[in-house]
């Protein structure tokens, strides 16, 4: 591998979205988890979709699409997707149907 200079930290997609080889990874070898938590949200429960790399009018569309599928609300907060309740199966049924492979994290 080789070593980067202080430049890496100007492109955040430089990191996130190319492979040691220099070219884009591809949708489906994203690390895309998605999880159901509780902690910090006074008792309730929200679906929380992380590793996604997604700029902000891409992931808008993407939280829009879900949002109607689930039939929830919901928000983006730095580079996650949060939903409301636990839509953690219907989440995962529909990012497969978008090209990604996400993995359920947590309990």
């Amino acid at each position: 591998m080789s070593k980067r200079n202080w430049r890496e930290f100007d492109n955040p997609v430089s990191k996130n979205t190319m492979d040691s080889s220099g070219s884009p990874r591809a949708r489906e070898d994203l690390p895309v988890r998605v999880k159901r938590i509780k902690a910090g949200k006074k008792g309730k429960t929200i679906t929380l979709i992380q590793g996604l790399n997604l700029d902000r009018s891409e992931a808008r569309s993407l939280l829009k699409r879900m949002k109607s599928q689930c039939g929830t609300g919901g928000t983006i907060k730095e580079d996650e997707i949060e939903l409301q309740g636990d839509q953690v199966l219907a989440v995962m049924r529909f990012l497969e149907t978008q090209g990604y492979r996400p993995k359920r994290a947590g309990g």
